[in-house]
C-alpha cells in the first residue's frame, strides 16, 4: 500500500493536527519502519499536492502538527454552510480570560480574578467545556488550587504552535496599562 496515501487518511480523519510523533508511532505500531525524516518528506509531498488549485483544502502545520485544513478563498461559503459565525465568537470577558491564561499559565481562578476584578467561575467553565483551556495541576499553595493553561486546541484554533508566537505584551499594550506584569 502507499505510505504517503496512508498518511493522507490518518490526516484526514484526524480531529485535531497530528504530531509527526504520533504518525511515527502509528507507522511504527504497524510494522512500517517509518524514520521522523522519512515522514517529513511524505508530509512535505502532500502539501505539494494541495498546494494545488484543484484542491479546496490544504496541508498545514498547525497546533504543533498536521491537518487539513480548507483554504481560506473558501472560508465565507463554509461558514454560510455551517451558520457558525456567531456560534465561534467569544465573548469579550472569554477573551480576557483565555488572554491571561495564555500569557500567564499556569495560573489560578484567583489569580485571573484578581487581574479581572470579577469573578471567573462561569468563563473558565466555558473555556474549559470549549477546551480552549485545560487543567495543568494543582498549585503548591493552601487550599491547593486548580491551575489552568491554554490547550493544544487553543493554538490550532488561533493558528499558531505556540504561546511563544503571540503577541509580546509590550507591543499592544502600553506599559502603564500592563497589569499582566509582563515588560516590566
Amino acid at each position: 500500500m502507499n505510505v504517503r496515501l496512508q498518511i493522507e487518511a490518518v490526516l484526514f480523519t484526524a480531529e485535531h493536527a497530528v504530531s509527526l510523533e504520533d504518525l511515527h508511532l502509528t507507522f511504527e505500531s504497524n510494522e512500517q519502519e517509518l524514520s521522523l525524516k522519512e515522514i517529513e518528506v511524505h508530509l512535505k509531498e502532500i502539501k505539494k499536492k494541495f498546494d494545488s488549485e484543484d484542491f479546496a483544502f490544504e496541508l498545514v502545520n498547525s497546533g504543533g502538527g498536521y491537518q487539513f485544513l480548507s483554504k481560506a478563498d473558501y472560508h465565507e461559503w463554509i461558514s454560510k454552510f455551517l451558520n457558525q459565525k456567531a456560534n465561534k465568537k467569544l465573548s469579550a470577558a472569554a477573551m480576557e480570560t483565555l488572554s491571561i491564561i495564555a500569557y500567564k499559565q499556569p495560573v489560578t481562578k484567583s489569580e485571573i480574578e484578581q487581574i479581572r476584578g470579577v469573578s471567573a467561575d462561569y468563563t473558565v467553565h466555558k473555556l474549559l467545556e470549549k477546551e480552549l483551556i485545560s487543567i495543568a495541576g494543582k498549585a503548591d499553595t493552601p487550599g491547593k488550587p486548580v491551575l489552568y493553561k491554554v490547550s493544544p486546541y487553543f493554538l490550532d484554533y488561533f493558528g499558531i504552535n505556540s504561546t511563544e508566537e503571540l503577541p509580546q505584551l509590550k507591543e499592544i499594550m502600553p506599559q502603564e496599562d500592563n497589569v499582566l506584569g509582563e515588560g516590566e
